[in-house]
């Protein structure tokens, strides 16, 4: 990412904010670097499985041009890695260092393995996504953990043999063998700079394989595609009803709540927008990249359940902020299409606690369909318990959203129990 080295004078200046003070404890650096912002950061754990493979794509792109110029990566992990957009972004400048030029090794191999490749592998052959792995094991799979999932069959064909079986069967032997991570140096510094290209391009070439397919199907995947709980009349109301009010406000930044395969997110990018796209399914919020990546859209997709959002995690809770510390007050419009049923049947959530919740994420607009008791999907997830929300209606809907907001405008969708709501922050 564009970054610049600050002059003696803007680093004093930089300095003098008190809130970096307990950052460098009382040192004072001796060069200061500043980078271009990314407006929306994210964590691998939020990140659908082709992010992860982009971020491993682009780790070891730079790997591979840093070689003739003596340097290397210390480090083998997608924390190193943010995305602008769909658009991985390596801002671990520390990471690159001075290296050894007669030594053949990369001492991140392992973490690069354990971080990248085997979660993409479990998410090939086992559907087991990377936020399953990653948001609660910081370094990744253990070979170990994998060798257990695998036949012995399996075991000794590629990529396996080389990625899981050769590291268990080595390390039961060198566990506590403190030379496996000395130095090794030859004595030409061009053939140590041979062996460890051709250990990149062989790590590229594995990654190639462990590429996330494309064509993946889950219980939404076609939900967008289908359409089929809307007539075609439903369908093109409901797109300009969407299409008027990203026109009549021109919003910066959407959130784009339960996003699905993106088609909205797409339509607010479109406008101008720079949209967080979020949905829990990693195989729609995957096709959701894959779109955005491939026209060129200012859209970041993220594998997020709203009613169980990203917790902060780290020391002290306090290294990875959580999704909703980071979306609070930071988006112009909040989407929040053909979901609030499913927060309220499914999750559980009462209403007035959905509402109060998205004014907190928004600065003044909301865009919401309310989905009512009737219609024939809130029957087919209300399993039974109808009795539960027999006194939702959309009256009730509105009053709840007066507390924050007021109604712009709305559009009930001919022929259904849908309407359209455009509010605006009290």
């Amino acid at each position: 990412m564009p970054s610049r080295v600050l002059t003696a004078e803007q680093t004093a200046l930089v300095l003098r904010d008190e809130r970096l003070r307990p950052l460098l404890h009382g040192f004072e650096p001796e060069l200061v670097i500043e980078h271009e912002p990314v407006e929306f950061p994210s964590y691998p754990y939020e990140w659908p499985p082709e992010m992860l493979h982009a971020a491993a794509e682009l780790t070891l792109e730079l790997a591979l041009e840093l070689l003739p110029y003596g340097l290397g990566l210390k480090d083998g992990t997608p924390y190193n890695v943010l995305f602008r957009g769909p658009d991985p972004v390596f801002v671990d400048v520390l990471s690159v260092e001075q290296r050894d030029p007669a030594d053949p090794t990369w001492l991140a191999y392992a973490q690069f393995v354990r971080t990248f490749l085997l979660p993409l592998a479990a998410w090939r052959e086992f559907g087991v996504a990377p936020g399953e792995v990653l948001l609660s094991r910081r370094d990744g799979l253990e070979p170990e953990d994998f060798f257990g999932w695998l036949g012995w069959g399996r075991r000794l064909l590629p990529p396996w043999f080389s990625l899981v079986t050769m590291p268990v069967l080595l390390g039961r032997r060198r566990r506590d063998d403190p030379s496996v991570y000395r130095p090794r140096r030859l004595g030409d510094p061009d053939k140590a700079r041979f062996v460890l290209r051709t250990l990149f391009r062989s790590l590229r070439r594995t990654l190639g394989r462990l590429a996330p397919p494309e064509g993946k199907r889950s219980e939404w995947s076609a939900y967008t595609e289908a359409r089929s709980h809307y007539s075609a009349e439903q369908a093109r109301l409901k797109d300009r009803f969407v299409e008027s009010a990203l026109s009549e406000f021109r919003p910066r930044r959407v959130l784009d709540v339960g996003a699905n395969v993106g088609h909205f997110s797409a339509m607010a990018a479109r406008a101008g927008a720079s949209v967080v796209a979020i949905d829990y399914d990693p195989v729609v919020v995957g096709r959701a990249w894959r779109m955005a990546r491939a026209d060129g859209l200012r859209i970041l997709p993220l594998v997020v359940n709203l009613a169980r959002p990203t917790p902060a995690v780290g020391w002290r809770n306090a290294e990875c902020s959580s999704f909703l510390d980071r979306a609070r007050g930071r988006f112009d419009l909040v989407l929040m299409l053909a979901l609030i049923h499913h927060l309220i049947v499914t999750e559980r959530v009462p209403l007035g606690e959905i509402v109060s919740l998205i004014a907190e994420l928004t600065t003044e607009l909301a865009l919401i369909e309310f989905v009512g008791p009737e219609d024939p999907m809130f029957q087919r997830i209300v399993r039974g318990r109808e009795h539960l929300h027999r006194g939702l209606n959309s009256t009730v809907f509105e009053c709840a959203c007066k507390k924050h907001f007021h109604i712009v405008r709305s559009q009930p969708l001919p022929a259904s129990h849908r309407t359209l709501y455009l509010l605006r922050k009290s």
